[in-house]
């Protein structure tokens, strides 16, 4: 057994801790709320934006960190302090932790600012194309200087229980965009899985990658998954004449395939089919 320390535990990060102590790790979870963790994880109420308040992390000999904090806002500033300072502030408390074996650090395929028809992949060099994209390339790169090992893990389009956008805009057809375009997604439960996978492969001394993108098999045109919605929720769709151009980008998920890993909700059809019981 390990122990590990996630860093962010929002609605993704307690996912992972859950999971990680069900089967009998050490899990120290950090967050800026008061709010309980889940039960068997340890909770430490600290601010990655505020250094001082990380001063417990030091006393805290993990196997394996885990950074999964999300900005509070759509902003370069709240991006630079949730993700470079953030993260910075968090290796900075580790840096005398001898027992460190890897850093995860969960991204986003927002690093790739490509519109393209290609099939993207990790060796697919990231182009920033907004401050979002850029600060998490920024952070990546803040890898680079731990001693140990380290991996990103660069998720898209996160859907699940609580996440329910594209549910919502079928429900509203005057909401929908007046273009289309390429849409990646993995379901909230196989992005937490994925996490502990790699932390389980990592604890098992088997080598990993030091990049994986997160995603479904099935990069789909957007209209395609509001239309198939909408079939199952009885509305009819907008008239819109779209644009034959699309934008956006499709990502290939074949190295976190060849890792060994099972998605369960495979294409955006398992996923909503479970989600829309519920609606």
């Amino acid at each position: 057994m390990a122990d590990i320390l996630i860093i962010g535990c929002g609605d993704l990060g307690s996912s992972v801790a859950k999971s990680l102590a069900d089967v009998g790790h050490a899990v120290t979870g950090v967050r800026v709320s008061d709010k309980p963790m889940p039960n068997q994880v340890e909770r430490i109420q600290a601010d990655v934006t505020d250094r001082a308040s990380l001063k417990s992390l030091e006393q805290v000999s993990a196997d394996i960190v885990v950074y999964c904090v999300a900005a509070d806002a759509q902003t370069d500033d709240s991006y630079r302090k949730h993700y470079v300072y953030g993260l910075r502030n968090v290796l900075i408390s580790q840096a005398n932790n001898s027992q460190l074996k890897h850093v995860f650090f969960i991204s986003s395929t927002r690093v790739y600012g490509q519109e393209t028809d290609a099939l993207l992949d990790e060796l697919t060099p990231a182009v920033p194309s907004d401050f979002g994209g850029e600060r998490l390339l920024e952070a990546e790169q803040l890898l680079t200087t731990v001693a140990c090992a380290s991996t990103a893990i660069r998720l898209s389009g996160i859907y699940g229980p609580g996440r329910q956008y594209l549910v919502n805009m079928a429900k509203e057809p005057q909401r929908w965009p007046q273009s289309n375009k390429w849409t990646n997604r993995i379901h909230r439960d196989d992005a937490a899985r994925f996490i502990q996978f790699l932390c389980e492969q990592v604890i098992a001394g088997k080598a990993i990658e030091d990049c994986y993108i997160g995603v479904d098999d099935e990069p789909t045109l957007q209209y395609d998954v509001l239309t198939w919605i909408a079939s199952k929720l009885n509305v009819t769709p907008p008239s819109i004449n779209l644009n034959e151009k699309v934008s956006g980008k499709r990502l290939s998920n074949q190295r976190m395939r060849q890792a060994g890993f099972v998605l369960k909700y495979a294409n955006y059809q398992v996923g909503y089919s479970e989600m829309l019981k519920n609606v």
